[in-house]
């Protein structure tokens, strides 16, 4: 099967603003123009996840006008991470020694010191990319950080440990990939 991965448009916040699971708006004709290309390509009947968010469910409204054989659900699992007390902040407002700590114990340390750690994140994102169907395509409409856990998923990787690890390559705002996932002794993997 393959999962679509669509990151929402551009959010509609300052540049450079830790926003994770800060809820807001996408830019509306950035929306709209993604979901009139999205639904071009989209195979017949595909169903979706996304994320409760707004500039992820936004689309959903768009996207349905030109693609009514599509349905889809809310999952909470697809929000982006929870950057705890750094949400709102300036990146260049966040303390070094913060981000050194973050950093140093990548897999465990709560993300602004009352957010996800990375591992609880994967976890979270694991929950959902296991209960992908086996036989046909889906579509998840979330956010970078939710794309870049189901790529380690789909390669077999549940837990990093470093930063190092994290995947960098993301989706733009407003774009998508695919990964062709085949299910493997019940747990989705990415083909071969």
């Amino acid at each position: 099967m393959k999962l679509w991965l669509v990151r929402h448009a551009q959010p509609l916040i300052a540049p450079g603003i830790c926003y994770g699971q800060l809820d807001m708006d996408a830019d509306p004709e950035a929306t709209r123009n993604c979901a009139v290309a999205l639904a071009k390509v989209l195979p017949e009947g595909i169903y979706a996840n996304i994320s409760p968010l707004q500039r992820c469910e936004q689309m959903w409204p768009v996207l349905i006008g030109l693609r009514p054989d599509l349905s889809y659900k809310s999952d909470a699992r697809l929000k982006e991470m929870n950057f705890g007390n750094w949400e709102g902040k300036p990146w260049s407002d966040i303390p070094k020694a913060a981000l050194d700590a973050w950093t140093a114990d990548f897999s465990s340390h709560p993300a602004g010191g009352t957010g996800e750690s990375v591992s609880q994140f994967m976890a979270r994102v694991a929950s959902a990319f296991d209960e992908l169907p086996a036989s046909k395509d889906a579509l998840w409409i979330t956010h970078a950080g939710v794309i870049r856990a189901a790529q380690l998923l789909s390669g077999g990787t549940r837990r990093i440990e470093r930063a190092d690890q994290w995947p960098t390559a993301a989706p733009a705002y407003g774009q998508w990939c695919t990964l062709d996932v085949k299910p493997i002794r019940g747990i989705p993997q990415r083909a071969q």
